[in-house]
C-alpha cells in the first residue's frame, strides 16, 4: 500500500478528487488519514477476492464474515465483508468510484467483496475516520473507495491455479480485461470478465481439527484448563439413537444388539457417541462469475456521458453435520414418546418400539401409555448445509462536465442482491410424529396410528439402530428448506464543485449536492420453517425499506501559502443534513486544518461528528436462531450454601435450584453444553447513533535530507467515540448481568431448561438471547504509522513499506443508562479479533526481466474475551494468545514485454493458528481457532501468467 502524502508538487495542476472530499484539488491530498492500493499491489499478492488483500492492512479488523467463518451462516455463507477498526461492517462504508455499491447482505449495508472484479481494479483508498458529512450515513469508522479502471486500451488476461499444502483449498482464476478508445481519445469502452473457484476446506483433514473436541475449563470452571483440549469429546446425539427409559439408558452397537451408552468411551466402553468434525467445514468453497464494464461518451470538450454495470454470479456450499433430533423437538410439552397407542381404551404397542425397551417404560405424562425419550442423529437423511446462488447487478449513469469553470455531475443508480438458497438435511416435524406412533396393521406390519396421515402417505419409521429408517419413512419425514432474499437499492444525486473567489493564499473551494437513496430488503424462509416445523423454532419471513433525503456543503478555504513557517495553511469544513423515513433528521459535520510549515512537513487535524441510521436487519429482523460459542454458564459449581451475589441469583431460579437440589451442585452433561442455543432480533424503536472521531497526524517528506528523500513518513493519531451505538448485547455479558451483575432484566435473555429430559438437566441453559439496542456507546482510540522509501539498489530497484497500527484502548458499553465507568466496559481492543498491534511490512525488488516480492503480517499477542475470564474471576488480558507472523512471497519473470509469469506461496512457513478450543469465545465452529483472523488453511501454492496485447 501507499500513502497519499508525498504529492507536493506546484507544478501538477490536474485537479484530482481524492476519498474523503467531494472538492476537486491540484494536489491528491486527502484531509484525514488515507491508505492506498495499487493495482500493482494487487497483483503482487495473487489475491483472488479484494478481502484477502484488505485483511493484511493492520486498519481493518477481523470480517463478520469469510469464506473461513461462515459455515455456519444462515443466509451470508461464503459473503466477503470488511470491518475498518473492529467497528463493526456496518460501520464501512465501501464505494465503488465513490458512490455506494448494493449490499450482499439482506437487511445489511454490507459490500460482499466477492461481487467486485479485483482485476477490474485500478485503486483501493481507505480512509479511516467519521466521513458522514462527505458521504453519508454507514461511514463512521471510515471509507474503502474502489477505483475501477478507466480508459484501459488493449487486452489483459490473467489466469493460474493453486492450492495448499494438504492438496485442498484449489484455486482457479482467469481474469479477461479490454477496452478501446475513440480515435481523439475522448471517449472510451471497457469491459472486464472473470471466473474464480476456490475448493472446499474440511475439519476433518488439518491436525487438531478431525476431531470433536471441548476446552476442559468448560467441565473442571479452571481458568488453568481453558487451553488443555478434552478430546474426543463426541456429540451425545448418535446415528444409532439413545434411549431413555425409567431407570436408565442404552444404545445400539452395528450388528443391533442393545449396548450402554458411552459418549466418549472409558476403559471399559466403547465411544458410542458421535464425531461432528468429520463432517464440517473449515473453509466453504466459492465460484464466482463476473462481468463489469464502464464507459465515457463525449458530447464536446465539456460535456459527457458515463455508465458503469456490473454483474456477478456467486455459488457457495455450507455443510455440517447431520441434524441431532430429541424428543423434545417432536413432543415439546412433554420431550416423551408414547410407545404405543390407545385403540377403544387398551394400550397397543407400537411394534417398532423393542421389547427390551417397552419392558422398562411407564406412563411418566399422564396419558395411560408407557413413554420413552430418545435422542438421534439423522444420517439417512443427510448433512445439513445449503447451496446459495447469489446474484449483484448494478448500474450507474449519468451526465458529467464543466460550466463556467463549475463541475457538475448527476446521476442514477440501481443495484440489486438476489440469493436463491436451498438447504438440506431438516425434517417435516408434524409428519415425524406421525411416523412415530404406529401400530399393528394386522397384516404382520405396521401402519401409522392415524387413519387421516395414513391418508396421506404417513410410513412408520424405525429410529432403533444404525440405518433402520426406511427408504419409504425417509421419503416421508424428509423436509427440504429453501430462503429467497432480496436486496434492493436506489439512487439518484447530483454534485457541483468549483471556486467562489480568490484570497491571497489562493481560491476557496466550495463543491455541494444533494441526494435521495431508497434501500429495501427482504427475506422469505419456506413455508415450515416459517411455521416452525423442521425441529426449529418458527422464522417468519423478513421485510424492511426505509429512503433517505440529504443535502451537503463542503468547503476549503486556504489561509496562507509561502510564508514563514506556513508553506501552506488550509481550512476545510463540510455539512450534511439527512431526512430518514425512519429515524427522521441527521446532522453530520466536520471541520479540519492542514497546516505545512515547510515543504517536507505537514500537519492535519480534522474533528467530525458522523451519524449512522440503523439498517433494515437491525430494525425489523425477526428472532433467527444462531449457535454461539464459548459461554460458560455462571452457575456452574453452586450449591446450596455457596456464597455470594452470583450464586443467590442462580439459586433465585426455580429450574436452577431443582438443579442443585437433585444433584448437590449444579450440575451440566455434555449435552447441555453442546445444546445450547439462541435467537438475535431486531428493534424497531433503534435512533441514529452519532461517531465523534477525531484525527490528528503529520506528514513528512523530506525531500531536502538527500539521505532521506526517498523516504515518506505519516504518524496519526484517532480517537472515535459513539453514542447511542447500536449493538447487539453481548451474551456472556448478559449471563454476567442476570446472575450477580444487578440487573435482572437480562435475565429475559436467557431460558433454561424447564425439566430433566433425556440427557439434558432441568436448569440446563437452552436459548441466550441476543437484541439489538442503542448502548451506552462504542469506542476506540489509537496510532498508524507508515513508511516508504523506493530507490536504485544495485542493478535493480528496491522499494519497502511498512503500516503499523497500535490501538490504546477498544470498547462498548452495552448498557444505555450505564455510569460508564470501566466496570460497566465490554472490552474488545486487544482481545482476539482485535489485536492491539498490527503491522504489515511490504518489500519488493524488480532487476530486468526478474522480479520477487514479499508480505510480511504481524497479528500482536491477543487476551481471551474480558467477558469470558470474568467468568473465572480474572481480570482482562490475563490470559493471553501468542502473536502471529505470516509471509507471503511472489516471484515474477518476463518472459517478454506482453508476457510475465508468476508464482507465488502464501504463509510461506507454514504458521499455525493459535488454538482457541471450543467452549472459549472466540472460537469458530470446526477449526480450533478464530479462522476469521488468523489462517486456518495452511501454505498455499499458486502459478499463473499474465499476458497483455
Amino acid at each position: 500500500m501507499h500513502s497519499a502524502f508525498a504529492q507536493t508538487e506546484e507544478e501538477n495542476v490536474t485537479k484530482v478528487q481524492v476519498t474523503g472530499s467531494r472538492l476537486t484539488s491540484p494536489n491528491a491530498v486527502s484531509p484525514s488519514p488515507l491508505q492506498i492500493l495499487t493495482s500493482a499491489d494487487i497483483a503482487a499478492s495473487g489475491a483472488t477476492n479484494l478481502q484477502e488483500l484488505l485483511l493484511k492492512n493492520p486498519t481493518l479488523g477481523t470480517p463478520t464474515i469469510s469464506r473461513t467463518n461462515s459455515n455456519f451462516q444462515t443466509a451470508s455463507v461464503g459473503v466477503a465483508t470488511v470491518d475498518l477498526r473492529n467497528l463493526g461492517t456496518s460501520r464501512t462504508l465501501v464505494l465503488v468510484n465513490g458512490r455506494r455499491f448494493v449490499s450482499g447482505i439482506p437487511g445489511e449495508s454490507a459490500v460482499d467483496m466477492n461481487t467486485i472484479p479485483t482485476d477490474f481494479i485500478e485503486r483501493v483508498e481507505l480512509l479511516t475516520g467519521g466521513a458522514s458529512a462527505a458521504y453519508g450515513s454507514d461511514a463512521v469508522a471510515g471509507v474503502v473507495n474502489i477505483i475501477l479502471k478507466r480508459n484501459f486500451n488493449g487486452v489483459l488476461v490473467d489466469a493460474s491455479l493453486g492450492q495448499s499444502d494438504y492438496h485442498d483449498d484449489s484455486k482457479k482464476k482467469l481474469a479477461i480485461t479490454f477496452g478501446t478508445s475513440s480515435a481523439d481519445g475522448a471517449s472510451n469502452i471497457m469491459g472486464h470478465f472473470g471466473y474464480s473457484k476456490q475448493g472446499a476446506v474440511y475439519s476433518r483433514n488439518r491436525n487438531g481439527t478431525g476431531v470433536d473436541n471441548q476446552s476442559k475449563a468448560a467441565i473442571t470452571g479452571d481458568a488453568a484448563d481453558i487451553f488443555t483440549p478434552i478430546a474426543p469429546f463426541y456429540s451425545s446425539i448418535s446415528p444409532q439413537g439413545r434411549f431413555f427409559h425409567d431407570s436408565g439408558e442404552f444404545t445400539y452397537d452395528k450388528a443391533g444388539n442393545v449396548i450402554p451408552w458411552s459418549t466418549n468411551g472409558s476403559a471399559a466402553l466403547a465411544a458410542t457417541g458421535f464425531n461432528r468434525n468429520a463432517f464440517r467445514t473449515i473453509a466453504v468453497p466459492t465460484e464466482r462469475f463476473l462481468f463489469a464494464t464502464n464507459g465515457t461518451h463525449a458530447f464536446d470538450e465539456n460535456h459527457s456521458a458515463f455508465f458503469e454495470g456490473t454483474y456477478s454470479s456467486t455459488k457457495v456450499t455450507s455443510r455440517i453435520e447431520p441434524f441431532g433430533l430429541q424428543a423434545g423437538d417432536i413432543f415439546p410439552d412433554t420431550g416423551q414418546v408414547p410407545a404405543g397407542t390407545l385403540v377403544n381404551g387398551v394400550v397397543v404397542r407400537n411394534p417398532l418400539v423393542p421389547q427390551y425397551l417397552y419392558d422398562r417404560i411407564t406412563d411418566n405424562d399422564g396419558d395411560g401409555i408407557p413413554d420413552y425419550s430418545f435422542s438421534r442423529r439423522l444420517s439417512e437423511v443427510g448433512t445439513r448445509g445449503s447451496t446459495a446462488e447469489r446474484d449483484t447487478f448494478r448500474l450507474a449513469t449519468g451526465l458529467k462536465g464543466t460550466i463556467k469553470d463549475w463541475n457538475y455531475e448527476a446521476f442514477v443508480s440501481y443495484g440489486k442482491t438476489k440469493e436463491a438458497q436451498n438447504s438440506s438435511g431438516q425434517v417435516n416435524v408434524q409428519n415425524f410424529r406421525n411416523a412415530l406412533l404406529g401400530t399393528p396393521d394386522g397384516n404382520g406390519g405396521v401402519q401409522c396410528s392415524d387413519a387421516i396421515a395414513r391418508l396421506q402417505g404417513c410410513v412408520p419409521i424405525n429410529i432403533f439402530g444404525y440405518n433402520t429408517i426406511s427408504p419409504e419413512a425417509l421419503k416421508y419425514v424428509t423436509a427440504p428448506g429453501s430462503l429467497i432474499t432480496s436486496t434492493t437499492q436506489k439512487i439518484a444525486g447530483g454534485n457541483i464543485s468549483g471556486e467562489l473567489f480568490e484570497l491571497p493564499a489562493g481560491k476557496v473551494g466550495l463543491s455541494g449536492g444533494v441526494e435521495w437513496r431508497q434501500e429495501e430488503s427482504s427475506s422469505t424462509p419456506d413455508p415450515l420453517t416459517q411455521a416452525g416445523l423442521n425441529a426449529g423454532n418458527a422464522t417468519p419471513p423478513t421485510y424492511g425499506k426505509f429512503s433517505v433525503k440529504e443535502a451537503y456543503l463542503e468547503t476549503l478555504v486556504p489561509i496562507l501559502k509561502n510564508k514563514f513557517l506556513a508553506k501552506q495553511l488550509d481550512f476545510r469544513a463540510a455539512y450534511r443534513v439527512g431526512d430518514y423515513s425512519t429515524v427522521g433528521h441527521t446532522n453530520s459535520w466536520n471541520t479540519g486544518v492542514e497546516w505545512a510549515p515547510t515543504a517536507d512537513v505537514k500537519f492535519r487535524a480534522t474533528r467530525s461528528i458522523s451519524t449512522r441510521a440503523p439498517n433494515i436487519n437491525e430494525l425489523y429482523s425477526p428472532p433467527s436462531q444462531d449457535f454461539p460459542s464459548g459461554l460458560t454458564d455462571p452457575c456452574l459449581g453452586v450449591t446450596a450454601s455457596t456464597p455470594g451475589a452470583t450464586a443467590a441469583a442462580c439459586r433465585a431460579n426455580p429450574y436452577v435450584l431443582a438443579n442443585i437440589q437433585a444433584n448437590g451442585t449444579f450440575k451440566q452433561s455434555q449435552a447441555d453444553l453442546q445444546g445450547i442455543s439462541g435467537y438475535n432480533r431486531g428493534n424497531p424503536d433503534l435512533k441514529a447513533e452519532q461517531g465523534r472521531s477525531t484525527t490528528i497526524g503529520v506528514v513528512l517528506t523530506p525531500r531536502s535530507i538527500p539521505a532521506l528523500s526517498k523516504f515518506t513518513f505519516t504518524a496519526d493519531y484517532f480517537d472515535i467515540k459513539i453514542s447511542d451505538a447500536i449493538v447487539s448485547t453481548p451474551r456472556q455479558y448478559a449471563l454476567g448481568q442476570c446472575y450477580g451483575g444487578g440487573n435482572p432484566a437480562f435475565c429475559s435473555f436467557i431460558t433454561r431448561r424447564a425439566a430433566t429430559s433425556g440427557d439434558n438437566n432441568v436448569g440446563a441453559l437452552t436459548y441466550i438471547d441476543s437484541a439489538v439496542s442503542n448502548s451506552g456507546g462504542l469506542a476506540t482510540e489509537g496510532v498508524d504509522l507508515t513508511a516508504s522509501w523506493a530507490d536504485m539498489v544495485g542493478p535493480g530497484r528496491l522499494s519497502a513499506k511498512i503500516q503499523y497500527t497500535h490501538v490504546k484502548e477498544g470498547y462498548v458499553i452495552p448498557l444505555k443508562d450505564a455510569d460508564k465507568t470501566k466496570e460497566e466496559r465490554d472490552l474488545f481492543a486487544g482481545e482476539i479479533g482485535a489485536a492491539k498491534n498490527k503491522a504489515n511490512l511490504n518489500l519488493a525488488y524488480k532487476w530486468g526481466s526478474f522480479g520477487i516480492s514479499s508480505t510480511t503480517t504481524f497479528i500482536g499477542a491477543s487476551a481471551l474475551d474480558d467477558q469470558y475470564l470474568a467468568q473465572f474471576d480474572l481480570p482482562a488480558n490475563a490470559i493471553k494468545v501468542g502473536s502471529r507472523t505470516y509471509q507471503d512471497f511472489q516471484l515474477t519473470f518476463d518472459v517478454k514485454k506482453q508476457v510475465q509469469l508468476y508464482l507465488g506461496i502464501d504463509n510461506a512457513f507454514d504458521t499455525a493458528a493459535p488454538m482457541i478450543l471450543s467452549g472459549v469465545t472466540g472460537n469458530s465452529t470446526g477449526t480450533n481457532t478464530n479462522a476469521g483472523t488468523y489462517d486456518p488453511i495452511g501454505r498455499r501454492y499458486y502459478v499463473g501468467v499474465r499476458v497483455t496485447m
